[in-house]
C-alpha cells in the first residue's frame, strides 16, 4: 500500500510537471490597455515596451514589462515620462529599443505633430539598464519635420548584418528609411547624398518593422484604421533594406471568434534558433473604445519558400519558453 501510494504521488507529480511545462501565457499577456508593442531580448529576459493606450493628453509616460519565460511578466512603471523629456507634451507613442556599447537607447514619438512648425517628432532617450530610468538623449527630437510626406512617428530601429543601423518610420501612408550615426545623435546621408529615402509599399499606413532572415529583408507594416476592426499587418520582401518592396499580403488580422483590430506589431526572434513570435495589439470582442487595446503574443512561422504564413491569433497565447 505504501509503495502504491507513493507511485501514485510520483505519477501525479510528473503529470503536474508536464502541465506546468505546457503552461500558456494567455492573451493578453499582461493587464492594462497597451498598444504598439516593441519587443527585445536582453540577457535571460524578454522585454516588451508598449504605448500606454489612452487619450493623447494622458499618454505622457511609458511602462515596460519583462519576463523570464514569456508567461510571467513583471511591470516596470514609468521608465520615462514627460518630466524627463521637456519638449514632449502628449501622445508618446510606439517605442523602439536598441542596445549598443552597454547603453540602452529608447526611441519614441511624441506630440503627434501635424505640420513642420509644430514641436515634436521622433526622440531618443538613454539608460544604463533596460528598465531605465531613461533620460532625454538629445534635448530635442531626432526627426521633427515631414519628409516625403511621412509624419515622424512609429519608428523601428534595425541593425543590418554589416553593423549599420537604420531606422524606418512614418505615418500618413508614407514610410522613410534613414541611416543612424553610430552614436545615434544624428543621421548619415546615403551614397547619393539623400538622407530620407521613401520605401512606401502599396497599402502602407503606419507601424513599419523590419527583420533579416536567410538573405532576405522582411518589411512589415500596418494597414487600415488603428481605431477600427480592419487594422491588420501586411508584408513585403527584398534583397536590400531599401527595397524595392512589393506587397505580398496580410499576415495578421482580426478573427471574429477571438479579437478585432490586430495590428502594429514587432517580431521576437529567439536567439540561436529559427523560431519567431509576433507581438502585437488587438481589441477585445465587444470593445468599441478605440483606446481599449491589449498586447498579445502568437507564433509567426515561415514556409519552405520563405513566405510568412498567416498568423493564427489565439486566446491561449504561447507556451512557456526560457532563454538559454
Amino acid at each position: 500500500m505504501y509503495i502504491r501510494i507513493n507511485i501514485g504521488i510520483l505519477l501525479f507529480g510528473l503529470t503536474c510537471s508536464s502541465l506546468r511545462a505546457q503552461e500558456h501565457a494567455g492573451n493578453p499577456v499582461f493587464a492594462g490597455w497597451y498598444a504598439d508593442p516593441e519587443t527585445a531580448v536582453f540577457g535571460h529576459h524578454y522585454w516588451i515596451y508598449p504605448t500606454y493606450s489612452a487619450k493623447y493628453k494622458d499618454q505622457v509616460f511609458f511602462d515596460a514589462f519583462s519576463s523570464p519565460d514569456l508567461v510571467h511578466w513583471e511591470k516596470h512603471a514609468r521608465i520615462i515620462d514627460t518630466n524627463a523629456v521637456r519638449w514632449a507634451k502628449q501622445a508618446m507613442w510606439a517605442p523602439a529599443i536598441a542596445v549598443k556599447d552597454g547603453k540602452y537607447y529608447f526611441f519614441f514619438a511624441a506630440n503627434d505633430i501635424q505640420h513642420d512648425s509644430a514641436v515634436g517628432g521622433i526622440g531618443v532617450a538613454v539608460a544604463d539598464r533596460p528598465e531605465g530610468p531613461y533620460r532625454d538623449y538629445l534635448g530635442k527630437p531626432l526627426i521633427d519635420k515631414f519628409h516625403n510626406g511621412a509624419q515622424p512617428i512609429d519608428q523601428a530601429v534595425f541593425k543590418d548584418k554589416d553593423g549599420s543601423w537604420y531606422m524606418i518610420y512614418g505615418g500618413w501612408k508614407h514610410c522613410n528609411i534613414v541611416r543612424l550615426k553610430p552614436d545615434f545623435k544624428g543621421l548619415i546621408p546615403f551614397a547619393d547624398g539623400t538622407v530620407f529615402k521613401e520605401i512606401t509599399p502599396e497599402g502602407y499606413v503606419e507601424g513599419p518593422y523590419m527583420i533579416y532572415r536567410k538573405g532576405k529583408y522582411y518589411f512589415m507594416w500596418s494597414e487600415g484604421g488603428w481605431g477600427g476592426p480592419d487594422y491588420s499587418v501586411a508584408y513585403a520582401m527584398a534583397d536590400s533594406p531599401m527595397g524595392p518592396f512589393r506587397r505580398i499580403g496580410k499576415i495578421l488580422q482580426q478573427d471574429m471568434q477571438v479579437a478585432t483590430g490586430a495590428g502594429h506589431h514587432s517580431v521576437l526572434h529567439i536567439p540561436g534558433t529559427d523560431d519567431y513570435y509576433i507581438v502585437y495589439h488587438r481589441r477585445p470582442l465587444g470593445e468599441t473604445d478605440a483606446n481599449h487595446r491589449v498586447t498579445c503574443i502568437d507564433k509567426m512561422e515561415f514556409g519552405e519558400d520563405g513566405l510568412i504564413k498567416p498568423v493564427k491569433i489565439t486566446k491561449e497565447g504561447v507556451t512557456e519558453r526560457r532563454l538559454k
